[in-house]
């Protein structure tokens, strides 16, 4: 495909991708295929003559659109949003053309500069406290692929705190017969809610920590702070060493809120790392009135949410900060194996690290004691991320910032809390039907009056359906339905159609169970 080509190609593709998005109502939210379905539609291996555009084109639809779940769809409401908007699109098309691996400085200096600056704005359009921002406070931030990945490197980096206070490193050599740094790892604990998300389990088991899954609250499903206290007071009598709270705002399953000041305080007075995942609820701190969620963020260590969640950028993108670079110093060192500046085994062995503007700027990936940004006298973080390479992120956000700008994020999300409320009215007209606690957020989770079993089969009965999607839950012994605002061109309509949908599926479940 040559450069003419190309631009018919895109065109025809840009009219599709946009046709695709504003006809979706007429499609089936769930595909309607078994597994293995592709495997009848694709070869064994792949052509050995090149073939037309056209002839790829017509086969979009057969093959992958048959097998699609539409994310995007006005009647998807099953996990959270995954967000999406054309100009979010169109930075991912300019990242992908410009195909820059930017894990320093020097590789793509636009890339770096960018990111620094749209962790900034995207700090300020949160409420975040100064000290998470580059240019004023001691901290800074940088765009990771999932919340699941920053959860791993904040445990990484406490644990890396806690050897290097024990004047130990994080390697591990094999001519190294000592036991004290297996003894002291073997102790680490970390905390959280038994509401949490399984990728913070993930991250215990990744990095080989204890992890205490506190009992929720059984008013709210919050993480108890009181228990927290004396659980981190036992262990502390045991011999253990406390590692890391990991704080939700918002959970998964029914949108919970840890509350931050309560945790907050005791992290600070026991000196524990405290993580606050908000990868779905972090949105909502665009709108003020929000805020009040995030009282007690000033005790936060590192702080997570998803812009690929519910702010109209397409995944992924996620944005993880630091309060304070100087912290960066653990997740480098257990992330990277540096003997010094100037020899990076990741890279080339003995190979020069440094460029021209080294003691200039920020790299993601190099370190150096003496260089700075904006300020001196910071120890500057490299490899906040496992890979080594690094996607032109920031260029989604960007689109999506100058395009919307803030008062556009902000009516976003103000009409989708509406639409939850909406579909939360409906279900109170209904006394068969009971809602779980209040409704936060996006997220409605309600349930049949009755059975488990009278639950699990609505559900299933409305998704064999494939008009909507809906996604369950189970919290203390019962089984929820949640209904999720997910996509950006949801409506009042769509809320009204669920709504129905629904009914009708109960009615002729109970009437099934009547006969």
């Amino acid at each position: 495909m040559n450069a003419e080509e190309f631009r018919v190609a895109a065109k025809q593709l840009i009219d599709y991708i946009a046709d695709y998005i504003e006809g979706l109502r007429e499609r089936s939210v769930l595909p309607d295929v078994e597994p293995g379905y592709l495997n009848a539609l694709v070869p064994e291996r792949p052509p050995e003559r090149g073939e037309s555009w056209n002839k790829l084109f017509d086969d979009i639809e057969p093959i992958v659109m048959r097998g699609m779940t539409h994310w995007h769809s006005p009647r998807f409401h099953a996990y959270f949003p995954t967000a999406n908007s054309y100009p979010a699109i169109c930075g991912d098309m300019l990242s992908t053309a410009l195909s820059c691996i930017g894990f320093t400085w020097n590789a793509a200096p636009a890339c770096t500069e960018l990111e620094m600056r749209m962790m900034d704005w995207l700090a300020s359009a949160l409420g975040l406290p100064e000290h998470f921002f580059f240019q004023h406070g001691p901290g800074g931030g940088v765009i990771q692929t999932t919340a699941s990945e920053s959860t791993l490197i904040a445990m990484l980096g406490a644990r890396t705190k806690i050897l290097l206070q024990q004047g130990l490193d994080n390697r591990f050599d094999a001519d190294d017969d000592s036991n004290q740094r297996h003894q002291i790892l073997s102790r680490l604990v970390a905390y959280t809610s038994d509401q949490s998300h399984s990728s913070v389990e993930k991250a215990a088991m990744l990095s080989a920590t204890r992890i205490r899954l506190m009992p929720s609250s059984a008013i709210d499903l919050s993480l108890d702070a009181e228990e927290l206290r004396k659980k981190i007071v036992q262990d502390r009598e045991r011999g253990l060493i406390p590692l890391i709270v990991i704080a939700t705002l918002g959970t998964t399953n029914t949108c919970a809120f840890d509350d931050l000041e309560k945790i907050g305080t005791i992290c600070f007075e026991e000196n524990i790392w405290l993580h606050v995942d908000a990868a779905y609820a972090g949105s909502v701190f665009v709108c003020p009135e929000q805020r009040h969620y995030l009282k007690g963020i000033e005790y936060a260590t590192s702080f997570t949410m998803n812009p690929h969640k519910w702010l109209l950028v397409n995944f992924d993108c996620n944005a993880f900060w630091l309060v304070n670079l100087s912290l960066s110093i653990y997740v480098r060192l257990q992330l990277t194996l540096i003997t010094s500046n100037e020899k990076i085994i990741l890279l080339f062995k003995g190979s020069k690290t440094k460029h021209e503007n080294q003691d200039r700027t920020l790299d993601y990936r190099v370190i150096d004691s003496n260089n700075f940004y904006y300020r001196s006298s910071l120890l500057f973080h490299q490899h906040w991320q496992i890979p080594l390479g690094r996607r032109f992120r920031s260029l989604k956000l960007w689109f999506v910032f100058r395009n919307y700008g803030i008062d556009g994020l902000q009516k976003h999300i103000r009409k989708q809390l509406e639409l939850a409320k909406l579909f939360g009215q409906l279900l109170k007209t209904d006394d068969r039907f009971e809602l779980i606690d209040e409704i936060r957020m996006g997220l409605v989770c309600f349930r049949l009056k009755g059975s488990n079993d009278l639950n699990e089969r609505l559900i299933n009965s409305i998704n064999h359906g494939r008009k909507i999607f809906l996604t369950p839950c189970k919290v203390k012994e019962k089984f929820i339905i949640r209904f999720a605002i997910c996509a950006r061109t949801t409506n009042e309509n769509d809320i009204f159609f669920s709504w129905n949908l629904i009914k009708e599926f109960t009615d002729n479940l109970i009437e099934s169970n009547n006969q």
